[in-house]
């Protein structure tokens, strides 16, 4: 057992933080009180010294198999698939390090690459989050210079094979892009990619299976057609007019939003070492498509639209690792308070995950997964991006990271 006593505890449900602390007991959370009103009994203590405890938090658009992370920077997308399994692998302990302890995921670049990497992270083999695994990407021919895969089937029928292709393979989903971009064609972010019949065949089959659909959807008509046809997560919708809005806003309790700001701000302002500057035809749209977010996404926030970060994270200007950036980018781009940013990445993210009563807030059931972090993020997020500041990493009930400093005033007290 473990009592986190002294701090500052922001529970991921939207309340003010409050001085407490909490018990925990093999991977659950059995108690959570104000300061003082524990029994410690034989717990192990952790004194967090005023710090703010909080829910690990939800990476919603997560790409493990995109190969750049911090500290390793590759100017490719493609590898040996037995090196790209290696760097995929890193990428899941990388975006643990980062304070991110569930991912779900926006597609995959090989076929079982997720599949493994789940089974493996749960069976504690390797370190990383709770992972949603993915299927591949379906991109379009020539998108991040890949030609498509030759399986990638047209026609409702051949589409309804390949979703029970996929969860009979075991992913959790299966994502689908119902328009291209503009980063792969100038002005593909309006094209669709599927038929209505096609898209409607594609939900009625994962229905039946039981997994879940993720879709790339940037125009209006392919957000319309993933709310009516129960896509669990839809990213992007840059083009999303008042009638798409009002079918996200009937469907707000069963479907969820994630815009990918990150990969697009990093895109426009921070990749000219890369060769790509605003204005020009290699910047793919970017400054366009983030001023129309800056537009439709507080439109979601004032409906009720549940918007999570995730933003595109494994490109070599916008590596996993600065997951954490979403969070500013929703603050000072989007329109959402701190408070309110935090709760996407926490609790909006344990339902996106499929864990909603059990994940994503600290409350008395709930797995213990905690962060805690020298600073306070309700404030300012952006000390969620300093990794120096996350002082513990608690996923599933076990210690991830515990800096040598939060050790010694445990000691401390002990003594």
């Amino acid at each position: 057992m473990m009592l986190f006593a002294n701090a500052r505890v922001f529970d991921g449900s939207g309340r003010a933080p409050f001085s407490g602390e909490v018990l925990v007991k093999g991977n659950r959370i059995t108690a959570v009180g104000e300061t003082g009103t524990l029994r410690r009994g034989d717990a192990e203590l952790v004194d967090c010294a005023g710090a703010t405890l909080m829910p690990g938090m939800v990476e919603a658009h997560a790409h493990l198999s995109w190969p750049s992370s911090i500290g390793r920077i590759f100017d490719a997308m493609v590898l040996p698939p037995e090196e790209h399994l290696l760097v995929t692998t890193r990428n899941a302990r990388v975006t643990l390090d980062a304070g991110f302890t569930s991912a779900y995921s926006a597609g995959s670049l090989g076929p079982r690459f997720e599949i493994a990497l789940r089974d493996e992270i749960d069976g504690g083999w390797v370190p990383g989050p709770r992972l949603r695994a993915s299927s591949l990407e379906r991109l379009p021919d020539g998108a991040l210079g890949m030609k498509a895969d030759k399986n990638h089937a047209s026609g409702p029928e051949s589409l309804r094979a390949y979703v029970r292709e996929m969860a009979k393979a075991g992913v959790d989903s299966i994502k689908f892009l119902l328009s291209s971009d503009d980063a792969f064609t100038p002005g593909g972010s309006q094209k669709l990619t599927y038929s209505a019949e096609e898209v409607a065949a594609i939900g009625d089959e994962a229905r039946k299976q039981g997994v879940y659909l993720a879709c790339h959807a940037q125009a209006a008509e392919a957000v319309k057609r993933a709310a009516k046809n129960g896509f669990r997560i839809v990213y992007h919708c840059s083009h999303a007019d008042e009638e798409a809005l009002d079918l996200l806003e009937e469907k707000k309790d069963q479907i969820f939003v994630a815009p990918a700001v990150g990969l697009l701000y990093t895109r426009a302002y921070e990749a000219g070492k890369w060769g790509i500057k605003p204005g020009t035809k290699k910047d793919m749209g970017a400054p366009a498509t983030l001023e129309r977010m800056q537009k439709v996404y507080p439109k979601m926030r004032k409906r009720g639209i549940r918007v999570l970060p995730g933003g595109d994270y494994g490109f070599p200007y916008n590596p996993i690792g600065t997951n954490a950036r979403d969070l500013q980018w929703f603050v000072e781009l989007l329109g959402y308070t701190p408070v309110e940013a935090l709760v996407a990445a926490t609790r909006l993210g344990g339902e996106l995950m499929g864990g909603g009563d059990k994940l994503g807030q600290i409350k008395a059931g709930y797995l213990a997964d905690l962060l805690v972090v020298d600073g306070d993020p309700t404030r300012d997020v952006r000390v969620l991006q300093d990794a120096a500041k996350l002082s513990l990493i608690m996923k599933d009930g076990k210690v991830h990271k515990r800096t040598a400093k939060l050790a010694k005033r445990a000691k401390e007290r002990l003594a």
